[in-house]
């Protein structure tokens, strides 16, 4: 297949895209209780264009999630460097936004307390960020349980509120760790196409960890494929289906979606056969 790229180059320019984030030469190592390396990520080195969606996905314990913590700036990295809207600052320029596999929501605080956490400890004041909560909550199909609790909502309305939580607070880059990994399918399947269709509107650049081949082919641009541990970047597939389509659901009845899921299954399977 012509998108499939067989050998990324050393630096992953766009086509016709600005990059968001850039990953240059990204090592990570821990110390283990002996002293001794362990070494986690050997080399990443990814362009991530501004207002595109991509996946990351590779076997479990690749170093995925370490990813995302050093690109956070949760994490520094042993070596390389990041660089974001063209800055290098280990102080991160540039405003992250992070919704992992569990909503998080606080059990104690309405939704809408929820939703505006981010602007409390920004330190909006009461009435202007309250008034932002309504604006999205409403806008979003959830203006009805605005002073509800987490335990009155479905998993897939805590999902949603727990995006809204993460778009209220304009960040330029969204980092989403397995957002779905706890819903049913037909919730993801839902969840899926709604959150696609947020993001567009708000012009973000989106970065997904997934496990899941089928989510990742039906909802991004590109995707980078990882190699087992210590990690690098294998493969990266040009998919854009959805873009295509207009449609996370009608880009899985795409005849390049299996195309697409065979071939990122035989990287994954020749990886996890050769770690045995």
């Amino acid at each position: 297949m012509s998108a499939l790229i067989a050998d990324p180059p050393r630096v992953d320019r766009p086509v016709g895209g600005e990059l968001a984030v850039s990953l240059q030469g990204v090592k990570k190592h821990f110390q283990d209780a002996d002293g001794g390396l362990i070494e986690v990520i050997r080399d990443i080195t990814l362009g991530i264009r501004k207002k595109e969606f991509i996946s990351i996905v590779g076997p479990s314990g690749c170093g995925k999630t370490t990813m995302f913590n050093i690109i956070a700036g949760l994490l520094e990295p042993s070596g390389g460097h990041i660089t974001l809207h063209g800055k290098q600052d280990a102080k991160r320029p540039a405003r992250i936004g992070y919704m992992l596999q569990t909503d998080l929501l606080f059990p104690w605080r309405t939704i809408i307390d929820n939703v505006s956490l981010g602007l409390e400890i920004a330190g909006k004041r009461k009435e202007e960020r309250y008034e932002l909560a309504h604006r999205y909550l409403k806008r979003y199909g959830l203006g009805d349980f605005a002073e509800a609790y987490p335990s009155k909502l479905s998993g897939g309305m805590r999902q949603r509120v727990a995006l809204i939580r993460t778009l209220i607070t304009d960040p330029d880059v969204i980092l989403l760790d397995e957002p779905f990994s706890a819903l049913d399918y037909q919730t993801r399947l839902v969840l899926e196409e709604e959150i696609v269709s947020i993001l567009r509107e708000f012009g973000k650049t989106v970065v997904l960890i997934t496990h899941d081949i089928g989510e990742a082919i039906s909802m991004s641009d590109r995707i980078a494929v990882m190699s087992k541990r210590p990690t690098t970047v294998k493969k990266i597939y040009d998919v854009g289906l959805a873009r295509k389509h207009g449609s996370c659901l009608k880009a899985r009845s795409d005849a390049e979606y299996h195309e697409f899921f065979d071939q990122i299954w035989s990287d994954l399977d020749i990886q996890m056969g050769a770690a045995h």
